[in-house]
Formats: C-alpha cells, sequence, structure tokens
C-alpha cells in the first residue's frame, strides 16, 4: 500500500526492502520501478521468518554479488549492478529465482523472454520425509494491471503462511480430510486476496490483480484449489494423468461448450481470464479437487508460461517424465530445465514450475 513521503529521507523499495529515496525511480538493488512521490511500504512482504533466501533483499555491492556472473559474458558485475567487462546490466533477483525447502520438493520462477520483468510468484514448503506433505503455491499476477508483481508475490506468501498453520495429521476419514484441506485452501485464498488488496492504491485506476493455485499433499491425500488459469496436475508413473484444476477462463467456457481445445487455446481472447484475485474480483473461492495418491509420481503446480507450450496432460506428463529422467529425478534441475525448455519455445510470458516428487 503507499504512503505518501513527507520528506527526501531514505524508505524502502516494496519488492526487496532495500533502501531507496523519494527521488528514485526505480530501486537499485533490484530494478523495480517506484512511483514519484511515494514512499510505498508492503507488511504483507515482511519476509524476515521466510526460510529461504530472499528475493533482492541485498543493496549495493551485495546486490551485484547476488546476481553472479554476467549472463552475457561471464564477466565480474559492478557494484551499479552492471556489468564490468560487456557493460550488460545484470539481471534482478527477481528475474529468477529458486525455492527447495526439501530435497523431494522444488521450484523455479523465471520472467521468461518477452517480458521487462517477473510478475509471476511461487511459495513452496514441505516436511523432510519424502511423500508426506508438501505445499506449493502459484500466483500469476496479470500484466495489465498495476503493481501485479509485488501484489503476485505477497498474495503466494500469504497463502503459503495459512496453509503451513494446519495440518490433518492423518485422523479422521478421508472425506473429513478432505473438507479440512479445502477449508483451509479457501482461507489461504482469502489471505492471498487481502495481500493483494494491502499492495494496490485505492485510488489505483487499474487495481493489482493474479490468479492463484494450490495444492495440499498430507498423508497420501492430495487437494488443490484454484482461481484463473494456473494448473496443477498429477502424474503418477503408472496411471494416467490427470488435471486437478479447471481454468477460469474463456478458452475453458469455449472447450465446455464443444469448441476443440486447440481452437480455444490459440484464440486471441485464449488467456483472458474470468476469475483472479484483486479490488475489482467478482469471486475469489477457489474450486477445489480431491485424488488419493497411492504410488508413485509427480505433483505439478504451474503457471501458463509453461503449459502455453504443452496443454493437453498426457504429453505435459510425457515431458515431465522425460524431463526428469535426463536429471536424475532430482526436483530442482526438472523444474529448472522445464523452464528453459518454456524459453526454448519462445517465452513469451513468466514461467513458474514448481514439483514435488513423491
Amino acid at each position: 500500500m503507499d504512503v505518501a513521503m513527507t520528506s527526501t529521507t531514505d524508505t524502502v523499495c516494496p519488492s526487496c526492502g532495500g533502501a531507496v529515496s523519494e527521488a528514485d525511480l526505480f530501486c537499485e538493488a533490484c530494478g523495480a520501478e517506484l512511483k514519484p512521490g511515494t514512499a510505498p511500504t508492503s507488511p504483507a512482504l515482511d519476509t524476515d521468518t521466510e526460510p529461504t533466501v530472499e528475493i533482492g533483499a541485498v543493496a549495493g555491492a551485495e546486490a551485484a554479488a547476488a546476481a553472479g556472473p554476467c549472463r552475457s559474458c561471464g564477466g565480474t558485475v559492478g557494484a551499479e549492478g552492471y556489468c564490468e567487462t560487456c557493460g550488460t546490466k545484470a539481471a534482478k533477483p527477481r528475474d529468477h529465482f529458486e525455492e527447495q525447502p526439501t530435497p523431494w520438493v522444488a521450484g523455479v520462477c523465471d520472467r521468461g523472454i518477452r517480458h521487462s520483468r517477473n510478475e509471476d510468484a511461487m511459495a513452496i514448503a514441505a516436511d523432510a520425509e519424502p511423500g508426506s506433505r508438501a505445499l506449493l503455491v502459484v500466483c500469476d499476477g496479470v500484466s495489465s494491471s498495476l503493481d501485479s508483481d509485488v501484489a503476485s508475490l505477497a498474495a503466494a506468501r500469504a497463502a503459503r503462511e495459512v496453509l503451513e498453520a494446519g495440518h490433518a495429521q492423518g485422523l479422521g476419514t478421508e472425506s473429513s480430510r478432505a473438507s479440512a484441506i479445502a477449508a483451509r485452501l479457501k482461507a489461504a485464498a482469502d489471505a492471498a486476496s487481502d495481500a493483494v488488496l494491502d499492495n494496490t492504491s485505492p485510488d489505483s485506476p487499474n487495481p493489482a490483480s493474479c490468479t492463484f493455485v494450490a495444492a495440499v499433499l498430507e498423508n497420501g491425500l492430495l487437494v488443490a484449489g484454484s482461481v484463473g488459469d494456473s494448473r496443477a496436475y498429477w502424474f503418477p508413473d503408472a496411471a494416467e494423468p490427470v488435471a486437478l484444476t479447471v481454468d477460469d477462463s474463456w478458452a475453458a467456457e469455449l472447450i465446455a461448450t464443444g469448441v476443440s481445445r486447440e481452437e480455444a487455446e490459440s484464440g486471441p481472447h485464449a488467456h483472458a481470464i474470468t476469475r483472479w484475485l484483486g479490488k475489482d474480483a467478482p469471486d475469489h473461492t477457489p474450486r477445489t479437487t480431491t485424488q488419493q495418491v497411492s504410488g508413485p509420481g509427480w505433483l505439478m503446480v504451474c503457471s501458463d508460461g509453461l503449459w502455453n507450450y504443452c496443454s493437453e496432460a498426457a504429453p505435459l506428463a510425457e515431458l515431465v517424465r522425460q524431463t526428469a529422467a535426463d536429471k536424475g529425478g532430482e526436483p530442482l534441475a526438472t523444474a529448472s530445465a522445464l523452464v528453459d525448455w518454456a524459453n526454448a519455445q519462445g517465452g513469451q510470458d513468466n514461467i513458474t514450475v514448481t514439483l514435488a516428487r513423491i
């Protein structure tokens, strides 16, 4: 939420928390665009307790070190954020980031090739025992709305916090456990929606908005919920792949009337969504589905930056299996390779891939 500045003293960047001043148009640490005459703050992005490396929470020389070597020539990135050899501006920390809370769960979020900033976000968590408990959340900021990059990250993290707070612990019937998890998914969507609103200026002509999808695995029970067109899939090793979510989009509505998927998803309004999180959202209650997990496989939650290039569940499952085989079944390497694959197809959107190997 924007707060009016009363002096020229330093304040903080809403994206990374780095120091900025009233005169700055862009954050020197992460490159986020700043609004003149305001001191934007974002309580929902306070991540002091986050278990993963913070995105862009560095400045100056530390920001250059976090950026690593120049992606263009491999040279050293200086304190000003430019390569000292070829002069290329270093990538922003938000452009590409990874999370891996445990060896069996990981995610990669990438700007892609065509977009100028990364409006995708993810937040994941998992227990140490493989296949026990995992939480995967992906939010895709709507490019036509203001501050969607800030809002999507706040939303994903707020949702994860709610999901982490509850645990069915294997008690009760499958039906009662599924109902309890579905209720937590609704609460997570409420928290994500509140986070989006907290990062929207009250007088914004085009308020921040994003999609929402989350999958919860607990003791063999998998429940997924979504708003918008980010998706969750279950790809068992020895059974048919399952799309756990149905898009809230014009394309999905056309498919429901009998239009072929290929035609619906290639039309001019293919990615126009009919539900989202945000101030002007008609409804943000996630539609949920439940799946019993009885064997090994891959749980994937992703944004449309990946499935744009492989929409059907069966070929997407084969892509994941082949990629995983090439990467020794390691989730982080597999997610990274899938992002690389999407970029190789054109990278026309931001790309997020989160995986749990069960």
